[in-house]
């Protein structure tokens, strides 16, 4: 992919976060895990009405940060963590100006809790 490409993406995925309601439900689903959540269960959580809820999952499934399948009548959705890492790998590929240690404790600074 060239940086061009790369960045427009970048853009995109960006912008489908720059939402209030679809970053609370990014962040949900990458809590979830690989497990994912139905549709009506993220509509439910998030108080928002489901055909809205729709809109939201489809803007980030677009960007390329959510994944569906459909089970039956079901749509369940996973946080795209290929999707994810594409985004940070983007953003951070050219931290520090060639002095990474000023980067290094960044990861640190992230938890991953079971609660």
């Amino acid at each position: 992919m060239t940086d061009v490409n790369a960045q427009v993406w970048a853009v995109d995925a960006l912008g489908a976060l720059a939402h209030e309601t679809r970053l609370s439900v990014f962040r949900l689903l990458v809590k979830a895990g690989p497990e994912g959540m139905i549709a009506g269960a993220i509509a439910e959580h998030q108080g928002v009405p489901p055909s809205t809820m729709s809109h939201h999952l489809a803007t980030l499934e677009r960007a390329g940060l959510v994944q569906s399948e459909r089970e039956s009548r079901l749509i369940h959705y996973r946080a795209d963590f290929a999707g994810m890492r594409r985004l940070l790998a983007f953003l951070m590929q050219d931290c520090c100006q060639g002095a990474p240690e000023m980067c290094s404790d960044l990861l640190g600074d992230l938890a991953c809790n079971a609660a």
